[in-house]
C-alpha cells in the first residue's frame, strides 16, 4: 500500500484491483462486529487474500450473526476487546501484527449520545487515541519497509460538519461544526487522527460518509425502524416536519469504497463518500412504507401508520456530499442506487425476521424513543 499506488485517471474500482493492492496483509478492523465493520469484514473475505483481524468488544449493536459466513475462515481471527483497555489493546498489536488498521469501532447512535454522551466520549475519543499511541507503538517496532506500508484508515460521519442549509454539498474543505455529543466526538476523533500524522509520523487517512443502510443494521436506526414497525403494524415515527435530508449510501458500498482508498489513498488525505442519494426522511418513510405493502399486502397501507413527533434537539436541517474526489483518486462508484438498495433492505430485514425479533427478546433494545433528556419532551 505504498502511497505511488495511485489510481487517479482510472474509471472504475475492480475486486482485481483490490486483490493485488492489498495483497496478503494483515488488515485489523476495529468494530467488525458491527452494522459497517462487519460488512467490511466480509468483503475482505469475499474480494481479497488478506488476514482479518477483527477487534470488537461486543457492544449492545454488535452482531455476531453478520459474521457467520466469516468466522470459520482461517484467515480470520477475532479479539474481544475494548478499545479503552491500553494494555489487552497493545496485547492485539504485539499477536497479530497488522499491516494495516481500518478504524470503525464508535458509539454512533445520536439520540443515545444526548442521553449519555460520556459512553461516546470514552469510545470515540479515549478509544481513537489508544488506538492511535497503539499503532505508534506498534510502527516503532516493524522493520522499515512493513512500517512505510503501514496505514491507518479512521472513518468517521459527515456529521462532523454540521448542518447544511438548502443549498451546496460538504466537501473535503468543509468546515467542522458538529452539532450533538456524538458528532462533537466524532469530530475531535478526525481531529486526534490527523494530529498524530502530524507530529508523529502515524499515517492516518480520514474517511467521513453519509448515513449508511442495509443488512444487520441495529433497529434503532432510523430505516430499520421503520421496515420493522411497519411489518408489524406499529405507528411509524418521523421527527419533527419530516423534512431533515439525509445522504443515503448502501453499507456495502461503503465497505468498497473503505477498502479503496486503504489500497489506493494519499496519507494524510480526506476522502468523503457518498452515493449522492440526498431523500427527506418523509420520502424514505413513504419509500419503505410502499414497499412493505408490495411485498407483504395489508388491509391497512403502511403510510397511514406514520406519525409526526417531537424533533430531537438539535436535529440538522441537511447533510449532502460531494465525492468527487473519491471517485476521481479512487475509482469508487456507488453499485446500486438507492430504489434498489432500499427494496433489497426491505426483503433481507422481511427475510430475517428471526435476527431482529431476538434483539428485542434478549432485552438490548426494545424499540423505546432515545434522545429526549435534553428537553424533557415526550414521543413515540
Amino acid at each position: 500500500m505504498p502511497q505511488s499506488a495511485t489510481r487517479s485517471g482510472r474509471t472504475a474500482l475492480t475486486e482485481r484491483d483490490l486483490r493485488q493492492a492489498l495483497g496478503r496483509r494483515t488488515i485489523l478492523v476495529t468494530g467488525g462486529a458491527g452494522f459497517i465493520g462487519s460488512a467490511v469484514c466480509r468483503l475482505l473475505r469475499d474480494t481479497t487474500d488478506c488476514r482479518i483481524v477483527n477487534l470488537d468488544k461486543l457492544s449492545y449493536a454488535s452482531s455476531p450473526a453478520a459474521l457467520a459466513a466469516v468466522a470459520g475462515d482461517p484467515r480470520y481471527q477475532f479479539e474481544q476487546i475494548d478499545l479503552c483497555d491500553r494494555t489487552a489493546l497493545a496485547g492485539v498489536f504485539q499477536r497479530r501484527r497488522p499491516d494495516a488498521v481500518i478504524h470503525l469501532a464508535a458509539e454512533s447512535h445520536v439520540d443515545r449520545s444526548i442521553d449519555g454522551p460520556q459512553a461516546f466520549v470514552m469510545s470515540n475519543v479515549v478509544g481513537t487515541f489508544n488506538l492511535l499511541e497503539a499503532s505508534r507503538a506498534h510502527m516503532g517496532s516493524l522493520p522499515e519497509a512493513a512500517r512505510a506500508n503501514f496505514r491507518l484508515v479512521h472513518v468517521s460521519t459527515d456529521e462532523v460538519y454540521g448542518s447544511l442549509g438548502d443549498e451546496g454539498r460538504f466537501d473535503e474543505h468543509s468546515r467542522y461544526d458538529p452539532r450533538s455529543p456524538y458528532s462533537a466526538t466524532k469530530a475531535a476523533s478526525d481531529h486526534l487522527a490527523a494530529a498524530w500524522r502530524h507530529t508523529f509520523g502515524v499515517p492516518t487517512l480520514i474517511t467521513n460518509c453519509g448515513n449508511n443502510y442495509g443488512p444487520y443494521q441495529f433497529p434503532e436506526k432510523f430505516i430499520p425502524t421503520l421496515i420493522i414497525r411497519a411489518l408489524k403494524g406499529q405507528e411509524l415515527p418521523i421527527y419533527g416536519g419530516g423534512a431533515n435530508v439525509r445522504d443515503w449510501i448502501h453499507v456495502e458500498d461503503h465497505a468498497r469504497a473503505l477498502l479503496g482508498v486503504l489500497a489506493f489513498g494519499t496519507v494524510g488525505d480526506k476522502y468523503l463518500i457518498g452515493a449522492e442519494e440526498q431523500r427527506r426522511n418523509l420520502d424514505i418513510a413513504e419509500i419503505i412504507c410502499d414497499l412493505v405493502d408490495r411485498t407483504v399486502p395489508r388491509n391497512q397501507p403502511s403510510r397511514t401508520l406514520m406519525k409526526h413527533v417531537a424533533d430531537r434537539p438539535g436535529h440538522d436541517h441537511r447533510y449532502a456530499i460531494d465525492s468527487s474526489k473519491v471517485r476521481a483518486e479512487i475509482g469508487w462508484r456507488p453499485s446500486c442506487s438507492l430504489a434498489e438498495g432500499l427494496e433489497s433492505t426491505v426483503r433481507w430485514y422481511i427475510d430475517h425476521k428471526d435476527w431482529w425479533e431476538d434483539i428485542f427478546r434478549s432485552g438490548r433494545y426494545g424499540g423505546e424513543r432515545l434522545g429526549l433528556q435534553a428537553t424533557g419532551a415526550r414521543g413515540s
